[in-house]
């Protein structure tokens, strides 16, 4: 069993607060400590909206911009994880923060569910020829089937995580049938990622075969941030008889991973769209080396297009982050 306790944005941009984190979870037992990886520029924009409105921050970009670390800082984190015998972990959101957690040093990547059809983004992470965890949150089988197909075809190897995108989310919406299913269809290791705020999915998820189980950390879940709410807190005590009744209530009401359309304004928030990484003259081909995806998606072509403009030609003048849209293309 590999555990992860995600940290993601409760740090609040504080690099003490970070570290206060490590700290606390290096007594709790967990394998890792996983970190979100926000560059704004590279992988959002002003017109990304907020899932959740929750800090004084302008715009979602500017939030971004808030939880942004240096080189330096990612390093003194990733220090102190393995100082204290615990993996460090993190989650890109960009082609950009992938460079970085290379100058970092990272043994694996994982993709977040909003991630799984970027193919942009991991084309960059199979080149580096390190395992992934593939969450599947907001995924049908079919989107599934094709990151799959995606990271056979590069010899990559990977896992999958059952996840409900919901925060936080309800007993009856665990999917914890969804285990066995992503067992049978895809014969990898499989995992349960939460945002129940209770310890008793990870049991029942544990029992159904799950062999990674991640969570988000919070020393309190009634202070801000995206996903306080949905957080278990470092001492974390539940009652035998609640886990019991959620549990069952989960076993009794399996989710149907055919279809995902009740996710599409998440879908719209979290997926990409292609955009430039560099300012680039009229004429200019089109290289994956130019390319980056940022939020939201349908401001661009979508970033799982992306081999699709390689060779093209753009016919106007482009600035650096712009998005690339098909009437910036000629043949």
């Amino acid at each position: 069993m590999y555990i992860i306790a995600e940290i993601a944005q409760a740090h609040n941009g504080s690099l003490e607060l970070a570290l206060a984190y490590i700290d606390a979870l290096s007594n709790t037992g967990v394998d890792a400590v996983k970190f979100q990886v926000h560059i704004a520029e590279a992988e959002s924009s002003i017109h990304e909206p907020f899932r959740i409105k929750f800090s004084n921050d302008k715009t979602r970009f500017d939030y971004w911009k808030r939880m942004e670390f240096s080189l330096e800082e990612w390093k003194i984190l990733k220090d102190r994880c393995e100082s204290q015998n615990m993996e460090f972990l993190a989650s890109p959101f960009s082609n950009a923060a992938v460079d970085l957690l290379e100058k970092v040093g990272v043994k694996r990547y994982k993709i977040g569910s909003g991630e799984v059809t970027n193919f942009l983004l991991i084309e960059k992470i199979s080149q580096t020829g390190k395992p992934i965890i593939l969450s599947s949150g907001m995924s049908s089988y079919s989107e599934l089937d094709e990151a799959v197909r995606f990271l056979k075809d590069r010899n990559v190897h990977y896992s999958i995580m059952q996840c409900t995108t919901a925060y936080p989310t309800k007993a009856e919406n665990y999917g914890l049938n969804v285990i066995p299913e992503l067992k049978k269809r895809y014969s990898v290791p499989i995992g349960f990622s939460d945002h129940s705020a209770k310890t008793e999915t990870c049991i029942a998820a544990a029992a159904l075969g799950a062999e990674i189980l991640e969570f988000h950390a919070v020393f309190d879940r009634n202070s801000t941030g995206p996903d306080a709410s949905s957080s278990l807190e470092i001492e974390e005590i539940q009652s035998l008889v609640e886990s019991v009744n959620n549990i069952s209530l989960a076993l009794n009401n399996p989710i149907d991973k055919k279809v995902n359309s009740q996710f599409k304004i998440l879908k719209d928030i979290f997926e990409k769209s292609l955009a430039i990484n560099k300012d680039l003259p009229e004429g200019h081909i089109i290289k994956y080396e130019d390319l980056e995806a940022k939020k939201p998606k349908g401001l661009g072509i979508d970033a799982s297009k992306f081999q699709a403009v390689i060779g093209k030609r753009i016919n106007r003048n482009m600035k650096q982050w712009d998005f690339l849209t098909k009437e910036n293309l000629g043949n």
